[in-house]
């Protein structure tokens, strides 16, 4: 399905257009897809150092696997709207100022980790899912921590507006265990904390522990991912909710990758080749991403 027949179909269904219709123009379309029309702006919310969905490259640009796939909705969107001169505007946020971001209309679509819980789904919309992980725990090697119940008396980082804090605070309440919990800005200042000796361990996504060790370069090998999984999380692009015609064109364009195979074209470039930093993640895609690409039209 293209995305202008999802769209179509999404407007059909809300009375907007009459089923089998053409072409709309600009006066039928609503909410962000009226407003890019309009401005002939899309603007793209990254996060920049949640390596490998989205950071700086060398250079200093924007890039990462998350931006590839927001990238690809936007060439879509401005397919669907005849807008050539599209023009995509970059805006940094981080894991507590991006719903913000995006309600407030600063953004139009989030292109970093973050997880599609239904507490989130109250507050916004996401694609479909693009990354399966788990909150695990970092620490330094040959730290006296080997799982989070030896965590009793000792102080955890979390990034700000993560759900990562919620999983860890949740869990030491159950178990009683008195261990204390301090906030980053974001993913690098909380890792900070552990190298710096003001935390003993880091609570976060492990797809994102293992780029901050991996962008650590030779002083990575000093830090280890526990092996305990604490929470699942599974990732997705997330944009403003009740706006079914970017909901239909956002669905439209993962089909598109999916059965054009440039959806596992795109996630091999950024978690197994190298990366423009000069590493290499190698982490292969998990049975449970691959079946749900499967679903929305990936073949072997």
């Amino acid at each position: 399905m293209s995305a202008r027949r999802a769209i179509i179909g999404a407007l059909a269904s809300i009375g907007l257009l009459a089923s089998g219709g053409s072409a709309w123009a600009i006066d039928i379309l609503s909410g962000t897809l009226k407003t890019i029309g309009e401005t002939g702006i899309v603007r793209l919310g990254y996060r920049e150092n949640s390596l490998p969905f989205a950071f700086k490259d060398p250079s200093g640009q924007p890039v990462g696997y998350a931006l590839d796939l927001c990238l690809e909705v936007a060439d879509d969107i401005g397919k669907e709207l005849g807008r050539k001169d599209l023009k995509v505007v970059y805006e940094p946020v981080t894991s507590e100022t991006r719903i913000a971001a995006l309600t407030s209309g600063r953004i139009d679509l989030e292109c970093g980790s973050t997880t599609a819980n239904a507490e989130r789904r109250k507050l916004a919309a996401f694609s479909p899912v693009t990354f399966f992980s788990a909150t695990k725990l970092l620490v330094k090697r040959g730290a006296p921590v080997g799982s989070f119940r030896d965590l009793a008396g000792r102080t955890v980082a979390v990034t700000a507006g993560a759900t990562n804090e919620g999983v860890l605070r949740a869990l030491f309440a159950r178990l009683s265990i008195p261990a204390t919990l301090v906030t980053g800005r974001d993913h690098a200042e909380s890792f900070a904390m552990v190298r710096d000796g003001r935390a003993d361990a880091l609570g976060l996504d492990d797809v994102l522990l293992y780029g901050l060790i991996a962008a650590a370069g030779p002083d990575g090998s000093a830090y280890t991912v526990l092996p305990d999984k604490l929470s699942f999380e599974p990732y997705g692009l997330m944009f403003r909710k009740d706006d079914p015609q970017l909901a239909g064109l956002v669905a439209a364009t993962f089909q598109r990758l999916a059965e054009s195979r440039e959806l596992r074209w795109l996630y091999e470039r950024w978690f197994l080749k190298r990366l423009p930093t000069g590493i290499r993640l190698n982490v292969p895609m998990s049975n449970e991403l691959h079946t749900n690409f499967q679903v929305i039209g990936l073949q072997d």
